[in-house]
């Protein structure tokens, strides 16, 4: 369920790489001005290059903004250090990218639960397996806990991928090109799953995309064009 709280603001980002010899700097993002409300669904648009990755990873403490701020729930992430900012990271921010990136020796199940594996408190072992096993069956792969990631389509990887970034119960997901190595089918289908874990789960969403089908799903669309959000 949407409110009026803003979960996330960014105010006046700038994001530039320096060339060596004094050549002029490339600027990626340019003042670019945000705010998400709890519980909604944004799609960010625009070709390959525009600069969605460079602001989910700004968005999301992988990088860091060149100017502009990142707030979080009021908290501005330039003034966390590395290891707060991880903190951040594992228990608050979910991640999907284009790539499901999960670990070939390990089963579907053991995947989900890698992120939290960080926590040292074992109490919630079993709570921890039990939402995931919940997950699991809510996105159709209770039958795969066991299957390794070489075992699955495509379109299950990236389910599996989706349930690893929600374990953790996280405030804002962020989702990278989700559907950008999928059939149309698979596309689909988890572009489909995206909206009901946003709608059931009330987790904040961020999609990053160059399919106007996945955005046209979204709550909010916007356009990334030379730098500039509109």
């Amino acid at each position: 369920m949407m409110s009026d709280t803003a979960i996330l603001e960014l105010i006046k980002v700038a994001k530039s790489y320096d060339f060596p010899g004094g050549a002029d700097s490339l600027y990626v993002l340019k003042d670019v001005t945000l705010r998400v409300t709890a519980g909604e669904s944004v799609a960010i648009i625009g070709p390959s290059g525009s600069g969605k990755s460079t602001l989910l990873n700004i968005i999301g403490t992988l990088d860091h903004p060149t100017a502009g701020s990142v707030l979080l729930e009021d908290r501005d992430l330039s003034q966390f250090n590395d290891k707060e900012l991880a903190t951040i990271r594992n228990q608050e921010i979910g991640f999907v990218f284009q790539l499901h990136h999960l670990l070939p020796q390990c089963t579907v199940l053991e995947n989900v639960l890698v992120p939290t594996l960080v926590n040292a408190n074992r109490s919630f072992r079993k709570e921890n397996e039990a939402r995931a096993r919940q997950l699991l069956e809510r996105v159709g792969l209770d039958y795969r806990l066991s299957y390794w990631p070489g075992q699955l389509s495509g379109g299950e990887r990236q389910r599996v991928a989706v349930v690893r970034a929600l374990i953790n119960n996280p405030k804002l997901l962020l989702a990278d090109e989700p559907t950008g190595s999928l059939d149309r089918a698979s596309s689909d289908n988890l572009a489909q799953l995206l909206i009901e874990l946003n709608q059931e789960e009330g987790v904040t969403m961020i999609v990053a995309t160059h399919s106007l089908e996945l955005a046209a799903r979204m709550g909010r669309v916007l356009e990334l064009r030379d730098g500039v959000l509109y």
